[in-house]
């Protein structure tokens, strides 16, 4: 099967691509490398410089590679920049998503696995999430992603596209080769933060907000390791080939995690101390987010199977500290 990868030199995409490869599928990559590194794609997959928004181009490789699906990660994903400069995130995201589903279209792809976010929920009022807790996003980025699953829906049911959308809570690690990892700037990223406070990149980690009604006081997060992201993807691209109608999953692993724990298991796995600094909370953090993943662990037998704070942090430590410039060396 040749599946195009949008945004497949990006992190989340190229451990998607090395698991497709693993797999025996044929992916296409096509990136912009606005965010994406070209070292992170193996020299045996094709490699394409393009933009989601070159139609032309879109169709044209379409048609040359004789895609059957496409997984769509190519997006502009940093929540606070969304919120100042929003024009950026609905032409990306939202512009770019619908030149992408309208040259399928015109080519006849009909499948797509669309990497959405649990951003879409906003601030539930509970925990564990499930799929059909409302939809009331706090930001743009989180917005973009609602109105593409809605996007998604409606070409669904008037054109025919199928789809899989999978809501990503918090993705880390990395691949266990420990070949490709997390190389995004800025870093915004909890655990990647705090390894490079412990390598000595930056002067200290900080807390925002030690007062929340958690056991420690600091935000719970739900982590899920990319390599299980990858695999669920795998989950979504099989169902959709055998003719399985559009779905919505969440990812994560129905466990939550503290920032204080997460700083506790980096300095374990480093074994090296470095300065924590607490700060004021921010503005729109939830308490708590932790996924229920019951949906497609019932429907497409998807487990999380790397997905210990150990393991997760390890990954990410052999990749950092191996490549503590990124993809620049």
């Amino acid at each position: 099967m040749n599946v195009l990868v949008t945004g497949g030199a990006g992190y989340i995409g190229s451990h998607v691509v090395e698991s497709l490869v693993q797999s025996g599928y044929t992916p296409i990559v096509y990136d912009n490398f606005s965010t994406g590194h070209a070292g992170s794609v193996p020299d045996s997959v094709q490699l394409i410089e393009g933009d989601i928004h070159d139609f032309s181009f879109l169709k044209h490789v379409l048609g040359e590679y004789e895609i059957d699906a496409v997984l769509h990660f190519a997006a502009s994903s940093q929540v606070g920049e969304s919120m100042v400069d929003p024009g950026k995130y609905y032409y990306n995201n939202v512009g770019g998503t619908l030149g992408l589903i309208d040259a399928m279209r015109e080519c006849g792809v009909e499948n797509m696995v669309f990497s959405s976010t649990a951003a879409v929920y906003g601030e539930p009022s509970q925990v564990p999430i499930t799929e059909d807790f409302p939809l009331q996003p706090t930001n743009v980025y989180g917005r973009t992603k609602l109105m593409i699953e809605r996007m998604l829906s409606d070409y669904s049911r008037a054109y025919g596209l199928r789809y899989v959308a999978l809501r990503y809570f918090n993705a880390a690690g990395a691949s266990l080769l420990g070949n490709i990892g997390e190389d995004h700037r800025p870093e915004t990223h909890l655990i990647p933060l705090t390894i490079q406070a412990a390598l000595g990149q930056r002067e200290a980690i900080s807390i925002f907000g030690t007062d929340y009604p958690t056991p420690d006081g600091t935000c719970l997060r739900d982590y899920i390791h990319v390599k299980d992201l990858a695999s669920a993807h795998l989950l979504a691209l099989d169902h959709l080939a055998n003719g399985g109608d559009s779905r919505v999953y969440n990812l994560g692993t129905e466990n939550g995690f503290s920032v204080r724990e997460i700083i506790a298991a980096v300095r374990k796995v480093t074994g090296r101390s470095f300065t924590v600094k607490e700060e004021k909370r921010r503005a729109g953090d939830p308490a708590r987010l932790i996924a229920s993943s019951a949906r497609i662990m019932k429907e497409l037998h998807w487990q999380p199977r790397h997905s210990t704070i150990e393991e997760i942090v390890s990954s990410a430590w052999r990749w950092h500290s191996g490549h503590p410039h990124g993809y620049d060396e």
